[in-house]
């Protein structure tokens, strides 16, 4: 394992124990005296003006939109990355993963679409389940140290980066207001130069970094989610020619943005975003099919479609376990990947306006990664350890 996967999953499961420590306080703020004061907090409204130009949000939508725009800028950068040089650059390894996310991805929005078929406007929510939480399910990891072997570690990696690439399709085709065809023109005028700076081989970050800032501009006011600027963004930086240094300005915006997001943007969005008030809330709301759908999709739905996806693929010959792992483990890390915390809690925000929604979607969202976080950490803590010692650079699949 190299060691910018090494560097990854150690931000990655600190940033997840982080995570679940905001959450948590959102979840007293909110059962709490201090509900008052978190909800104005979250409403208060910021304005950026030049000229008659304006854009006013409250500090709630400028988290959803301006943050988790960085968010998705890093994760573009780790898309590439790992497709160009990483562990999905061949399809050896890219095959076994990325059929597990798509399994995990499938499964849980037909088990949402049975509960909800007959709920009308709920059907809206059917993505809500598809989503990995990459930073709470290796935060779930990193608690158990050497008893899960690192190639099931870059495994989950690998299908929670799947499943980030089909959440960007997803917001792209079915999340996506009434267009404006001139800020998409502006937009598209904006991509053109970040590919100009490509091409050009221009290494340094400030320029693309600018045109970035100038393209969510444009994206937000066109109507398509203003989040995915920040993977166009991602997807213009050199990855294969280097600074004097002999450095790519992937690698370096990677390196410098990582730490931010995991210890910034996402705690800020989950504190944001996981606030849940239980005043007059009964275990029976969870029978609800809004919320059903969702919890059953990430717990259910999740590990059927990646253990069953990875079934079918290794029966047929297509590929094998990862290096040193067993069935017992694999169970346990599809299990981990119905923690869709951050990413369910943001494809509902797009799904649904109506602050009714609110409610069960938080419910359905943090009842389902609590029971699959609960069991892959039983289901990996005691599962038969692995027999074969793996080495540092061992890929995803044994020889």
């Amino acid at each position: 394992m190299t060691e910018s996967i090494s560097d990854f999953l150690r931000l990655e499961s600190a940033g997840g124990l982080l995570l679940a420590a905001t959450a948590a306080l959102a979840l007293i703020c909110s059962n709490t005296p201090f509900r008052v004061a978190y909800d104005e907090l979250l409403k208060i409204p910021v304005e950026i003006r030049f000229g008659s130009f304006a854009l006013a949000k409250p500090l709630l939508l400028w988290i959803n939109d301006g943050l988790m725009a960085i968010f998705f800028l890093v994760v573009g950068l780790e898309v590439k990355r790992e497709v160009v040089e990483g562990e999905l650059s061949t399809p050896a390894q890219v095959v076994l993963p990325v059929v597990a996310g798509v399994g995990g991805m499938l499964v849980p929005a037909l088990v949402f679409y049975i509960i909800n078929r007959e709920s009308g406007v709920a059907l809206n929510g059917w993505a809500i389940p598809t989503a990995t939480d990459i930073a709470f399910a290796l935060g779930i990891l990193s608690l158990l140290g050497d008893r899960v072997p690192v190639s099931l570690k870059i495994f989950l990696t690998a299908v929670a980066i799947a499943d980030d690439l089909g959440a960007i399709v997803i917001i792209a085709l079915f999340y996506t207001a009434d267009l404006s065809l001139v800020m998409l023109l502006f937009a598209a005028i904006a991509i053109a130069l970040l590919v100009g700076l490509n091409l050009l081989k221009v290494t340094r970050i400030a320029p693309y970094m600018i045109i970035a800032v100038i393209l969510w501009v444009f994206v937000l006011k066109s109507g398509v989610h203003a989040t995915l600027a920040g993977v166009a963004a991602a997807f213009a930086v050199p990855l294969k020619t280097t600074d004097a240094d002999g450095h790519a300005p992937l690698h370096r915006l990677e390196h410098g943005l990582h730490p931010w997001v995991a210890f910034g943007v996402l705690p800020i969005f989950a504190f944001a975003n996981a606030g849940v008030s239980f005043a007059g809330i009964t275990l029976a709301a969870l029978s609800d099919p809004l919320p059903l759908g969702i919890a059953a999709g990430l717990f259910a739905g999740k590990c059927i479609g990646v253990c069953g996806a990875s079934a079918v693929l290794i029966g047929l010959g297509l590929a094998r376990l990862p290096a040193g792992a067993n069935w017992a483990q694999m169970a346990g890390i599809a299990a981990l990947c119905g923690v869709g915390f951050t990413m369910s809690l943001f494809i509902g925000s797009l799904a649904f306006e109506g602050p009714e929604y609110f409610t069960p979607i938080r419910l359905g969202v943090i009842a389902g990664s609590l029971l699959s976080g609960i069991t892959g950490y039983l289901l990996l803590r005691f599962a038969p350890g692995h027999s074969v010692t793996t080495s540092p650079h061992s890929p995803l699949a044994e020889p």
